[in-house]
């Protein structure tokens, strides 16, 4: 396959308009109230399909200015969200068949105009054991196909047949033609409904085509796209309704959404349905885009929906409760659309299979393949490797691995040497010093660093406060320090009795203008700070105590760490590093010390922790992706009982799974970084992103332990740590993450209320 222009390749823009045009579409040719009716209609099948085909959509697949399969997600997403089984997956397939294989038949026009509505199979090409057998004798098919959907409506069969000259072959056979003859069709229910059926073939003529074995690969590959996609949709027209009932359901006098519980449970399905939309479509751009790896991403989809969308399913009607156990009701339908999809194709089994392969048996390789952040972030996050291959390699390196994990957390050296490149301050406009990119590059560099394992740098967010909210004085004075690596910011913002409540902190700062002189008087206590050596510390504190509401009377400042009244006592983290309370006793700083207008630091606060939060869990799971390669590497050397434990089916398993919950991670990081890209970050994109990623941290580890059992618990510096201890230290510090920055119990109360618009 080769790579299309990207200017003759649809927009987001234009999918967007196609989605608008295939949901009026079907409101009017395939009504909701009726739909599981229609769907045991065969000439209502065929209506839908021929509205649908009369939009165009019979011709996806057929080439760049028909659109692709990321035109074909958007149809298929709203086919599920209106339980419509119209033929538009098995249209786009034999329209893929044809132009992968350069090929036109003779009866591709009939698809495409929507006189023949189309049935697609692979038999036992499909990936499911159980899916059938056909054999090709004399130019006529035998044997039994299953599990074919809506099969009494498709008036044709295009079937995935062992070929002779060829690794296979497309049959295209008349099913109406062969009825009652060499074509029997045969009801098998499923879920306690219709849909399903058997198809024997007993000698059905067929016109035959050429398949190669890719051909044949990347037709499965879409197909399972399209099924996930599918899903995805019926999943989401579900929580749609879900979200909808709890704000009207009342209990105990209140909406049922005001519930923790409910907003909560609610907060994890829109998590679990972003991450497997944002995966299986980041698949189709690949696709679209000819990257020669795309069918990795396909894999990593379709094993993170069989386990997320059957459990969003579970979850949505355990909050609609009773009302979405009625089959009146939409909910049961799109159960049963989301169970079935998500196993075609062998489903997770098959998946995380194609995933351990090429992360187990890859000799020298299985790495992840790197993020396409687009040609300008591609080509930086080169240009940064290219760099720590110069400076960070050999004997500093292998120096700086030899020291403890608190040791390592910061190199200063190392962080002057960065500070030459300009990097530090890389998203930093170009009048203060900065290079003018955006967030795609900001996030080719964390990849780099991490991937190279070198140490952090910089202060990102604490620099963007100083961007948005400093004075003209305060970034002339503090960011080109920071940009040369030679300064680091700490946050001063966790109290004993403030965490996540930042609105309840109690650290005072009084005007004061006296015999103890001029400025600002800050009193009060920090805790569970990281950054307490750092040159700055910016610190919340109380300017307003009578203010209302309390988050109204909140100030912010820049406090040099070695002014007088500041008492630092460490405490050793469960991670291995260190955190500090940190005491301020009558701290008195000057009056440019304030960042931003007075009292209004909740807003210079909380739109840090916005970008905070995205980029924070883009990092972790950056980090988990590094350990997870090293980790495969280990198991393709190691050895259990004798065997390699590469080959061990639960190892592989594990594996699989841990690819594509890291995958859907990384796009959650990339739909944040589009958002800041276009000049803003949803508050609870981000707290998606630092949700699944702190919990993914939590999983990795749980798994990784798992596979290596006792040896896994090993650490740093005892002998035969696995990794010198990194897995088993980085579950002791995944506990930081999904308490830091806000509790994740927090940012689901966020994503329910201000992404999900669930009452407060």
């Amino acid at each position: 396959m080769t790579a299309e222009p990207a200017a003759q390749l649809p927009t987001d823009e234009d999918r967007e308009l196609l989605r608008g045009s295939i949901r009026g579409t079907l409101e009017h040719a395939w009504p909701a109230a009726g739909a599981v009716e229609a769907a045991a209609d065969p000439a209502l099948v065929r209506g839908a399909w021929q509205a649908l085909a009369d939009l165009g959509l019979a011709a996806l697949c057929s080439g760049p200015a028909a659109g692709g399969v990321q035109e074909l997600l958007v149809a298929m997403e709203e086919l599920g969200r209106a339980a419509c089984p119209a033929a538009v997956l098995p249209a786009a397939l034999v329209n893929l068949a044809s132009a992968l294989e350069h090929g036109e038949p003779a009866w591709l026009d009939a698809v495409r105009t929507g006189q023949a509505c189309p049935a697609f199979h692979f038999a036992q090409f499909d990936g499911d054991r159980d899916a059938g057998t056909v054999q090709l004798r004399d130019g006529r098919v035998h044997g039994e196909i299953r599990y074919v959907e809506a099969a009494d409506a498709p008036t044709h069969l295009a079937l995935v047949v062992p070929g002779e000259a060829s690794a296979a072959q497309l049959a295209w056979i008349d099913l109406q033609a062969c009825a009652g003859s060499t074509a029997t069709i045969e009801a098998t229910p499923a879920l306690g409904a219709p849909g399903l059926f058997r198809v024997r073939l007993a000698g059905a003529p067929a016109t035959l085509g050429p398949l190669a074995a890719d051909t044949v690969a990347t037709l499965r590959a879409v197909s399972r796209l399209g099924h996930v996609a599918r899903a995805s949709g019926a999943a989401a027209r579900a929580f749609e309704l879900a979200t909808a009932w709890a704000c009207e359901r009342r209990q105990f006098g209140q909406p049922i959404g005001r519930f923790q519980a409910v907003q909560h449970k609610l907060a994890d399905i829109h998590i679990a349905l972003s991450g497997v939309q944002l995966t299986a479509r980041h698949a189709a751009l690949q696709h679209d885009r000819g990257a020669p790896g795309w069918r990795l991403f396909s894999a990593a989809a379709a094993a993170l929906a069989a386990d997320a969308l059957r459990t969003a399913s579970l979850q949505t009607h355990h909050a609609l409760g009773a009302i979405g156990y009625s089959e009146e009701h939409e909910a049961p339908r799109h159960f049963r659309r989301v169970h079935a999809d998500v196993l075609r194709h062998g489903g997770a089994r098959t998946a995380h299979a194609e995933l351990a392969a090429h992360y187990l048996d890859t000799d020298g390789g299985g790495r992840l393949p790197p993020s396409d952040l687009g040609p300008a972030a591609n080509a930086f996050r080169a240009e940064v490797e290219a760099w720590l291959a110069e400076h960070w390699t050999g004997t500093r390196q292998a120096a700086h691995e030899r020291l403890t994990y608190q040791q390592r957390e910061y190199d200063r050296d190392f962080a002057r040497a960065l500070g030459r490149t300009g990097w530090i301050g890389l998203m930093w406009p170009e009048r203060h010093g900065g290079q003018g990119r955006g967030a795609h590059e900001q996030l080719a560099y964390i990849e780099a660093m991490e991937r190279a394992d070198a140490p952090r740098t910089g202060a990102l967010v604490q620099a963007a406060m100083i961007l948005l909210h400093g004075t003209p004085e305060q970034q002339a004075r503090l960011l080109p320090e920071i940009r040369r690596g030679e300064a680091i910011h700490g946050m001063g913002y966790s109290e004993p009795d403030a965490g996540s409540d930042l609105a309840s902190l109690r650290t005072r700062a009084e005007r004061v203008h006296d015999a103890r002189g001029s400025g600002w008087l800050i009193n009060g206590q920090k805790i569970w700070t990281t950054t307490y050596w750092g040159e700055y510390m910016l610190l919340a504190a109380r300017t307003d105590p009578d203010a209302k509401p309390p988050h109204a009377g909140i100030s912010m400042f820049v406090v040099p760490m070695k002014t007088p009244g500041i008492t630092i006592r460490t405490s050793r983290t469960m991670y291995g590093g260190t955190f500090a309370n940190v005491f301020y006793d009558d701290v008195l700083v000057d009056d440019d010390a304030l960042l931003g207008p007075l009292h209004g630091g909740w807003t210079v606060l909380t739109s840090a922790l916005a970008t905070e939060r995205g980029f924070i869990g883009g990092g972790i799971v950056m980090k988990v992706a590094r350990s997870f390669e090293l980790l495969c590497a280990h198991l393709r050397e190691a050895l259990l009982d004798g065997r390699p434990m590469a080959q061990d089916p639960v190892v592989r398993e594990r594996i699989g799974a841990l690819a594509a919950q890291i995958e859907a991670g990384r796009q959650l990081m990339l739909h944040c970084a589009a958002g800041v890209q276009g000049g803003q970050t949803p508050a609870h994109d981000a707290a998606a992103s630092k949700v699944y990623s702190g919990e993914l941290m939590e999983r990795y580890g749980e798994a990784a332990l798992e596979i290596l059992g006792m040896q896994g618990l090993l650490g740093e510096g005892s002998p035969g740590a696995v990794l010198k201890g990194r897995i088993e230290q980085q579950l002791r510090h995944a506990l930081m993450w999904v308490i830091s920055i806000g509790t994740n119990e927090i940012q689901r109360s966020l994503i329910a209320q201000r992404g999900l618009g669930l009452p407060r």
